[in-house]
């Protein structure tokens, strides 16, 4: 994927588009489950709004230009680890890059990430934490292996989804995952990871990264999955 400058990502390669939706559960009070939603016809070469205001969203229709859109980027060109705050448990480490946070809000399960990676004793305790961990889009949680000295992640295949938040009424961001390169406007990659979350509704204040601004925005692409979807 190429950011534009102050226009859209361009994204070669024919990697799979598709709709994931955020599954809210009542009982926990947060999301707790992704559901998949529609998949795009595949193309070799694509572009994505970036702005937010195009007539064809997820695709650009040239608006940004229209628009003045002003898509500079500001997020550190650091890496995660040279950014990433550590909490302790007994077997592994959560590593939290706050900056990056999508407000995806699977991170509030149970106790929070937090209190039960901290407090890790056992083989379940880790389970939990590594399948919530896992479950951030942004990549902002990743659970790190004491022993190994290794990051603890999910398998995904190089793939985009589109985030559809039900319950906030919303939709999110653009979800990269598997190792999908991201080059900024200036021709300089950012750090290629398992799982980021781009800003799609042209208000992120980290551009090109979601920073959640699409919730405080109202913003949708029209998508008839906002239909609130709840877990059993």
């Amino acid at each position: 994927m190429t950011v534009t400058k102050d226009g859209p990502y361009l994204v070669t390669g024919g990697l799979p588009l598709a709709k994931e939706i955020i599954v809210y559960d009542e009982n926990e009070g947060c999301p707790t489950e992704w559901a998949p939603g529609g998949q795009y016809p595949d193309k070799k070469a694509y572009a994505l709004c970036r702005c937010g205001l195009s007539g064809d969203k997820p695709f650009c229709d040239g608006t940004h230009a229209k628009e003045g859109f002003d898509g500079t980027e500001t997020a550190p060109r650091g890496g995660f680890m040279e950014q990433a705050e550590t909490i302790g448990g007994k077997d592994i480490a959560l590593l939290d890059v706050p900056p990056l946070c999508a407000r995806a809000r699977f991170c509030h399960q149970g106790r929070g990430i937090w209190q039960i990676a901290g407090s890790q004793k056992d083989a379940q305790g880790r389970a939990r934490a590594e399948h919530i961990a896992g479950q951030c889009p942004a990549g902002r949680l990743v659970i790190w292996d004491k022993k190994t000295e290794t990051p603890v992640e999910p398998h995904f295949e190089p793939a985009i989804s589109l985030i559809e938040d039900p319950e906030k009424g919303v939709s999110g961001g653009i979800w990269v995952k598997g190792g999908v390169p991201v080059v900024g406007a200036d021709g300089r990659p950012y750090e290629a990871r398992n799982r980021v979350t781009l800003c799609r509704c042209g208000l992120s204040g980290n551009k090109p990264f979601c920073d959640g601004s699409h919730i405080g925005s109202g913003f949708t692409d029209g998508d008839a999955s906002l239909t609130r979807t709840s877990g059993e």
